[in-house]
């Protein structure tokens, strides 16, 4: 691991913090790198029953080193690619981008906790999370048109999916700045609350997302995932099967005796 980015476990929720405050988390290749080891490596352990990515200090991350960006361009290894074919250069970009596909279907609940600025492809990584809580002021853009790239980390596919293609697109070409407030109110995240309230809030909500039957969670959001681009009978079929797999299970087992018992089910991911 990396100090850019902090791993901690607790109660089978697994906390991902991005750390580079001072510059408000932006990306950088040792960040990347370190996200696309421990997404993947948490998806497949059977311990972790809910995945948190978060940003140190006030803010989730700023998307690309834009600072970064610039110097490089400066000097000539930007736009000439360093010596790396478009192609070459596109396959690392999708490379790193995979992690927003892991936190979309890896088969347990990602949560996004969005204290200050979520941009770019920061943004995008908090909108591939099944939730998001933010600071009701914290500050959230696509900010991709505001230095003249088209984006990337696939947020115009989970922008759209959240908020449809017409104020999709009005959020991309402007780079309008909006509130967690705002966020809420448009369906982007799930919770706005006070800054001070926002670990709390938080804390809460990942340990009762870690309480759920993980199992049935995952086929949940396989369901979920079909159902926006599949066609009725291509689903009905996928709910039948995972239906059928999910009856089998010892959560299911117990969960049912401990309705006719009039008890709270305790749920293991068996």
């Amino acid at each position: 691991m990396t100090d850019q980015l902090i791993e901690t476990f607790s109660d089978g929720v697994a906390t991902l913090t991005l750390n580079r405050p001072e510059a408000r988390n932006a990306l950088t290749d040792e960040m990347q790198g370190a996200l696309q080891e421990a997404i993947p490596r948490l998806a497949g352990d059977r311990k972790v029953r809910v995945v948190v990515i978060t940003g140190a200090g006030r803010a989730f991350c700023a998307g690309g080193d834009v600072k970064g960006f610039a110097a490089a361009t400066a000097s000539g290894d930007r736009s000439e690619g360093g010596g790396f074919s478009l192609e070459q250069r596109a396959f690392g970009l999708r490379r790193a981008s995979d992690v927003c596909r892991w936190l979309h279907e890896m088969p347990k609940p990602t949560l996004a906790v969005i204290p200050g600025a979520a941009a770019g492809a920061g943004l995008s990584i908090a909108l591939a999370c099944d939730l998001r809580v933010a600071a009701d002021d914290a500050k959230l853009t696509t900010a991709f048109s505001k230095v003249g790239l088209a984006g990337d980390y696939g947020g115009s596919y989970f922008l759209t999916q959240l908020v449809g293609a017409a104020k999709a697109r009005e959020l991309y070409f402007t780079a309008d700045v909006i509130t967690g407030r705002e966020a809420l109110a448009l369906g982007i995240v799930n919770k706005a609350v006070p800054a001070d309230e926002l670990d709390a809030t938080a804390h809460a909500y990942a340990h009762y997302l870690a309480g759920l039957p993980t199992l049935a969670i995952g086929y949940m959001k396989k369901n979920l995932n079909a159902a926006q681009t599949g066609t009725l009978s291509q689903v009905l079929d996928v709910e039948a099967t995972h239906m059928v797999r999910t009856m089998m299970t010892e959560d299911h087992k117990a969960a049912s005796a401990a309705f006719v018992a009039k008890q709270k089910p305790v749920f293991n991911a068996r």
